[in-house]
């Protein structure tokens, strides 16, 4: 069995690829199947196809070419699809021919000098599947393998953001397209959804021009606005699968590369215009620009469609729902009828509830009054009766002259061995004041006899042989 560094040499040496991370990337978007990344590499390359040619490349306008997806649109896996490939030339005979010998399967391609693309295909397929390697090995028999689903194109554009971010985030712009983090496909749907044009760039990262490209122009404030205003932007780089086929779906050949493309029919995707080497974001705005004008009508036809179309449903859905109404219209109207007499019934049973606990409420609050005033009535009287009869003048007899907040003057002659609480035990029993929390208390000086001081006598409290009061509500 050859193991993986016998197909990372060999693919090395047929296409002619230095780089090895790049060719185990290549490998690797076609599960290592030798003969597939073979052909699928030169079926879309005459020659290398990642060279830099000298030249500049000018799309044509709206080019139709065939996305890197399967038959079924916007499923969840993507498949490049089938190329014919070119015969190769004399070069092609030389490299392949030590593969041959080593297989030892076919001696006759030493002498088939003259054998055509597809009799050197076979007999290179016929090599590999002798050694272990063919299209059908380990895959029962099923050529056409799944590549890329849609989490893995997710990945690969989300890895390609965050290394471009990495890259050329600290470079002193803090602007540059919002490329999404999606598959190719998952973004052409975005940008039709949206009625804008989907700005594609394929990152070589590789290639000299690619670090100023990507800082002076695509980092550009001026250019990644007008992209991020204007366009849906995907970027992708060579070294992933989905970066590398939609590489070789655009035939692209030389790096910096751009694109701008939209939904076509039949599953195809429109080329309207690709740009390739370095160029400076005034040049790329004018080519933007221009590409934008020229398609301004047909995305105003389309949103005008997509707008007719919501607004047809839209109508259709308010039929829809008159029609419902008018069905339930009876119904709705015998529930509200019966909703409104329970409500009616509810209310009145509610209304007699409350009148009762009125009724009662007052009964008892009348009760209660009527029970507090007969206690008031009673503390009064025993309070008067403590105080017992108001002594006559002498040495002895303090005269108390009680002030009430509403004006009101009351005096009597206590004993001046009588304490400071026989004077609130009298103005108790007047029931001149509707609260129960009040303090006396002396002008000159001001003394508040509190209830530290109710145990002392009058003559101890410095209130004989007269003193003048006044009462203060707490």
């Amino acid at each position: 069995m050859v193991d993986v560094a016998d197909k990372l040499a060999y693919f090395q040496a047929i296409t002619g690829l230095e780089d090895p991370d790049l060719c185990t990337q290549i490998l690797q978007a076609h599960n290592w199947d030798l003969e597939l990344a073979i052909s699928s590499f030169t079926s879309n390359h005459n020659n290398d196809p990642l060279s830099y040619s000298s030249s500049t490349a000018t799309a044509t306008t709206s080019t139709v070419v065939e996305p890197p997806i399967s038959s079924n649109y916007g499923s969840d896996s993507t498949a490049i699809a089938p190329v014919a490939a070119p015969p190769p030339g004399l070069g092609w005979k030389i490299i392949t021919l030590p593969i041959s010998i080593i297989s030892g399967s076919l001696r006759l391609i030493s002498g088939a000098v003259g054998f055509g693309f597809w009799a050197a295909g076979s007999i290179f397929s016929y090599s590999l599947g002798f050694v272990g390697f063919g299209s059908n090995s380990g895959r029962g028999g099923d050529s056409s393998a799944q590549l890329v689903t849609v989490s893995a194109a997710s990945r690969e554009a989300l890895e390609f953001i965050a290394q471009f971010e990495r890259d050329y985030g600290g470079s002193g712009s803090s602007s540059r397209p919002n490329f999404v983090g999606e598959g190719f496909m998952d973004a052409l749907t975005r940008s039709r959804n949206s009625f804008k044009l989907l700005f594609v760039y394929l990152h070589s990262p590789d290639h000299p021009d690619t670090p100023a490209f990507c800082e002076g122009t695509l980092c550009s404030e001026v250019f990644s606005a007008f992209v991020n205003e204007n366009f849906v932007a995907w970027g992708g780089s060579l070294r992933g699968s989905e970066g590398f086929k939609m590489s070789n779906s655009l035939k692209a050949s030389r790096f910096p590369f751009c694109a701008v493309v939209m939904p076509a029919t039949n599953q195809r995707i429109a080329l309207l215009q690709q740009v390739e080497g370095p160029k400076s974001p005034e040049e790329m705005l004018m080519t933007l620009q221009r590409v934008l004008e020229e398609s301004a009508p047909v995305l105003v036809a389309a949103r005008l469609e997509a707008e007719e179309r919501t607004t047809n449903m839209r109508l259709r859905e308010e039929q829809d729902a008159a029609y419902r109404a008018a069905l339930e219209a009876d119904q709705a109207r015998e529930r509200q009828m019966r909703e409104e007499q329970e409500r009616l019934e509810r209310e009145a049973a509610e209304a007699e509830r409350k009148r009762k606990e009125e009724e009662e409420a007052q009964e008892r609050a009348t009760r209660e009054a009527a029970e507090k005033e007969a206690a008031l009535a009673r503390m009064r009287q025993e309070k008067a009766l403590s105080l017992g009869a108001e002594p006559e003048k002498g040495p002895n007899v303090t005269q108390v002259l009680v002030r009430f907040p509403t004006g009101e003057r009351k005096e009597r002659r206590f004993h001046s061995t009588a304490t400071i609480q026989s004077l609130y035990d009298y103005v108790d029993s007047l029931g001149c004041l509707d609260v129960e929390n009040y303090s006396l208390v002396s002008n000159f000086p001001r003394v508040v006899y509190g209830t530290d001081k109710l145990s002392l006598s009058l003559k101890e409290a410095g209130l004989h042989p007269q003193a003048s009061l006044f009462v203060e509500l707490n």
